[in-house]
């Protein structure tokens, strides 16, 4: 798939240089980069193939490639902006004292920009995209997970249940998914390993909306399923992530913790460029009774997961102080990024 990924990055690349006007330009973004594009295609095709060098290959070119072309696109974007306004100005005659623009063209949310990131990043890594409903089951969302009914983990998630009774089912069974981590249960169920997948995705609990929690937020859940698969395989992983998202100034640790998914589990932190560590996520090696609840032998696959939060992404990213800020669609807000 490598060179295809690369004939459409050339392609793209063309266009963008032959572009006239930002118009085109636009147009031009749209055809090469957007949801129909040659690109958009290609990614959604890597999560099928089987060889796990070829994938990351695959991968590491799909990350650069957009790279490429999103550094053209500014690039471009600058010196044809620049051009109109001169034009506009030497055929209107204005007065630079009086002149405005007509506003800048709308963006991606920054939540969605952190989001997108990530699946580039992992994509680099080797990591193909999972997705899966937010609308859930009991089962997938706990028990599966080794949270059967009763068991005291339940309660931290301050779930939210749906009135809605599935085929065989009861009252009180379905709920609005807690964590992305009912993912990692239908890709078990659903694909054979070897698995390397990341779930990034919406989720709901019962909070109160303050200045560091919100009722719906966004995570990415990280899913390794291999033969051999070691604590040493999740470490070295989140380094990798680390140094690739960012930068080589940051490295990462791995302290003991608890999770009933995994067996054992740990937190991991970032350390910054000033020697300051800040808590990111939780991760761990796959529990064996959730191997088992994915299909899967426990005593032939291992394997290991990590997840954090995405909004927590967005907020390191930018420095933003209360994170009901990002939701409010405040524009003096939302231009500044």
């Amino acid at each position: 798939m490598t060179p295809e990924i690369d004939e459409a990055r050339e392609a793209a690349l063309s266009a963008i240089g032959h572009a006239d006007t930002v118009a085109d330009l636009e147009r031009v973004v749209a055809e090469h980069l957007g949801k129909r594009g040659a690109l958009a295609g290609l990614k959604k095709g890597l999560g099928a193939i089987d060889d796990a060098d070829a994938r990351r290959a695959a991968g590491a070119a799909m990350h650069a490639s957009r790279t490429a072309l999103e550094e053209a696109i500014e690039a471009r974007r600058g010196e044809l902006g620049g051009v109109e306004t001169e034009l506009r100005i030497a055929e209107e005659q204005l007065d630079l004292t009086e002149f405005r623009s007509d506003g800048s063209r709308g963006h991606l949310h920054i939540v969605t920009q952190a989001w997108q990131r990530l699946e580039d990043v992992f994509l680099g890594l080797g990591f193909s995209v999972a997705e899966g409903p937010e609308v859930e089951t009991d089962w997938h969302n706990f028990e599966a997970l080794n949270m059967g009914e009763g068991h005291p983990a339940r309660g931290e998630f301050d779930t939210l249940f749906v009135d809605h009774v599935p085929p065989g089912g009861r009252l009180g069974t379905t709920l609005l998914r807690t964590h992305t981590s009912p993912v990692q249960i239908r890709t078990m169920l659903t694909q054979e390993p070897p698995i390397y997948v990341v779930a990034p995705g919406r989720v709901f609990r019962r909070d109160t909306p303050d200045a560091t929690h919100m009722p719906v937020f966004h995570q990415i859940e990280g899913l390794v399923v291999d033969r051999g698969i070691s604590m040493t395989d999740l470490a070295g992983t989140i380094e990798a992530f680390t140094k690739a998202f960012f930068g080589a100034g940051f490295t990462s640790r791995l302290r003991p913790s608890y999770f009933p998914f995994t067996e054992p589990s740990a937190e991991f932190d970032i350390q910054r460029p000033d020697g300051s560590w800040l808590e990111l996520g939780g991760c761990g090696m796959v529990h064996p009774a959730v191997i088992r609840a994915g299909g899967l032998d426990p005593d032939e696959w291992s394997g290991f997961a990590f997840g954090f939060g995405i909004d927590r992404m967005a907020v390191m990213r930018h420095g933003v102080a209360d994170i009901r800020d990002m939701y409010v669609n405040d524009i003096r807000f939302i231009e500044q990024f």
